[in-house]
C-alpha cells in the first residue's frame, strides 16, 4: 500500500457517522461553508442522482435540487470534514443506478417513487 492510500484510509470517517442511503432517497446534507473568517452550516436538500465510488476514501454522491425552476447538482466527497451530516428524509424506489434522466425531466415526472413501508415494522 502506497502512502497516498495510507493517509486516505486514515482521514475516512467512521462507517457508524455515514448513514446508509441509496440512489433514489431525498437526502438532507448539512455541509460547512467558509465565508471570509466566519463559517456557517447550509443544508443542501435534494434527490440522490449518483454515487461513485462506493465506500472508499474517495467516494462521492451527486444531489439535485430544484430552486426556481432551475436544476442544481452538487457534489458531495462522502468523507469531507467539511459534510458535517447526512440525513435521509426520506427513501426512493428506483431501478437503476444512475438517475441522469431526471435532468430532462420538469414537475411532477420529475419525482421519484417513494418506497412502501412493510406493515412488519
Amino acid at each position: 500500500m502506497n502512502l497516498v492510500d495510507l493517509v486516505s484510509q486514515q482521514q475516512m470517517k467512521p462507517a457508524d457517522s455515514i448513514p446508509k442511503f441509496n440512489v433514489g432517497d431525498t437526502v438532507r446534507v448539512h455541509f460547512r461553508i467558509v465565508e471570509g473568517e466566519k463559517e456557517r452550516i447550509q443544508v443542501f436538500e435534494g434527490v440522490v442522482i449518483a454515487r461513485k465510488n462506493a465506500e472508499s476514501a474517495n467516494a462521492t454522491f451527486t444531489v439535485r435540487r430544484v430552486a426556481f425552476n432551475e436544476g442544481v447538482e452538487r457534489v458531495f466527497p462522502l468523507h469531507s470534514p467539511r459534510v458535517e451530516k447526512v440525513e435521509v428524509s426520506r427513501e426512493g424506489q428506483v431501478r437503476r443506478a444512475k438517475l441522469y434522466y431526471l435532468r430532462d425531466r420538469v414537475g411532477k415526472a420529475a419525482r421519484v417513487k417513494a418506497k412502501q413501508r412493510s406493515a412488519a415494522k
